[in-house]
């Protein structure tokens, strides 16, 4: 089932007894194959409808590419801080909201949820519903715009995404620590989070020879050599390869983000699974992880596990429970996406009762 615009895509949630939204399927364990009888492919739905520059707010629909949309905000100056990824692989703006997912960028700004101003959806009557507005003051009715944000489909098919953007940092520059183990990395991270240095991005990778931090500065040239400073004066050690976007390096500093937003470090065949968790439970749960072979990044000042799982889901399950937490498969072939503590299980069957009564949502 692919529509071509919203009234077809009502008809066919109305006439069908399971539905499962798909954009471009670049989150292959949150999407159902293209083949399955109730895939609605929604990547028709696809385009800028409004685009204010001076207002910095956008209207677009949910089938459109984050591709397209970045490009449309380059000629600006503009970009979405929260770093959406997968850009790469096709991710929509639509996809990019039902899963929740950021990147890099939202230790600074924070997350999609953040940023996004108003929805539509069709519900499971097929009726289409409207949340929040394409303007940033705006404070009218039920927050259904965040309730839509990790909602995985379950709550209504996305149709319709306004957003507010920044202005692009002129200049970036990164740098990286080594170092022996992951626990003296941790510490030099606490006092980057505890500094009044304002950091874009602050990821930790744990190593079979150690753990590195890496941080990433935006804002005028002029002004990183003062900062670089400062944070090298916090870590008290020298950085390994400070890389500033000037013209020689320009696309290694690009690249090196654009990396992590692809989850280009995450081998093939593996589960790539996110975690929320906090820097002080980092140094037990990655104990458990590596002892499992998996790859392992934390980021956003280490609030965040992203994980690569070379072993079964089960095991990795068993893990997150012993440890309570929760986690989301957002690629590879897994049963089911969400896994480990569950949380929130009442609120949200309260909201399905009432936006999906038939239950034609179900993950």
């Amino acid at each position: 089932m692919k529509p071509a615009n919203i009234p077809e895509l009502q008809e066919m949630v109305r006439t069908q007894v399971r539905v499962r939204a798909r954009g471009a399927g670049s989150k292959t364990a949150l999407c159902p194959p293209p083949e399955a009888d109730d895939c609605l492919d929604v990547s028709g739905l696809a385009g800028m409808l409004e685009y204010q520059p001076d207002e910095f707010t956008f209207t677009a629909l949910a089938g459109t590419p984050l591709a397209q949309v970045q490009a449309a905000l380059a000629e600006h100056g503009q970009f979405l801080p929260f770093d959406p990824p997968l850009a790469g692989r096709g991710a929509t703006l639509g996809g990019t909201v039902a899963s929740g997912l950021s990147g890099p960028g939202r230790y600074r700004y924070g997350g999609v949820r953040d940023f996004l101003l108003g929805v539509q959806f069709v519900d499971g009557c097929g009726n289409q519903v409207r949340g929040g507005g394409r303007v940033v003051k705006n404070a009218a009715g039920f927050d259904l715009p965040k309730l839509m944000v990790g909602s995985l489909g379950q709550l209504g098919v996305l149709v319709e995404l306004a957003f507010k953007v920044f202005p692009c940092p002129p200049a970036f520059a990164t740098l990286r620590w080594e170092f022996p183990s992951l626990a003296p990395a941790l510490q030099a991270l606490t006092r980057l989070t505890a500094s009044p240095i304002e950091l874009n991005a602050l990821e930790l990778e744990p190593g079979s020879q150690g753990a590195a931090l890496l941080v990433r500065l935006g804002g005028t040239a002029r002004s990183f050599p003062e900062r670089l400073a400062r944070l090298q004066s916090l870590v008290a050690q020298p950085a390994v390869g400070i890389l500033p976007e000037d013209g020689s390096h320009v696309n290694e500093e690009t690249f090196t983000w654009q990396r992590l937003r692809e989850f280009a470090w995450a081998p093939a065949g593996c589960l790539l699974v996110k975690v929320p968790l906090t820097p002080q439970r980092v140094l037990a749960f990655d104990e458990r992880l590596e002892a499992g072979g998996a790859l392992r990044r934390y980021s956003a000042g280490a609030n965040l596990a992203w994980i690569a799982w070379p072993g079964a889901l089960e095991h990795l399950e068993q893990i997150l429970l012993e440890s309570s937490l929760s986690g989301l498969v957002v690629m590879g072939a897994a049963p089911q996406p969400l896994v480990g503590v569950s949380t929130g299980d009442g609120f949200l069957r309260r909201v399905r009762q009432a936006l999906d009564p038939q239950g034609k949502f179900a993950v």
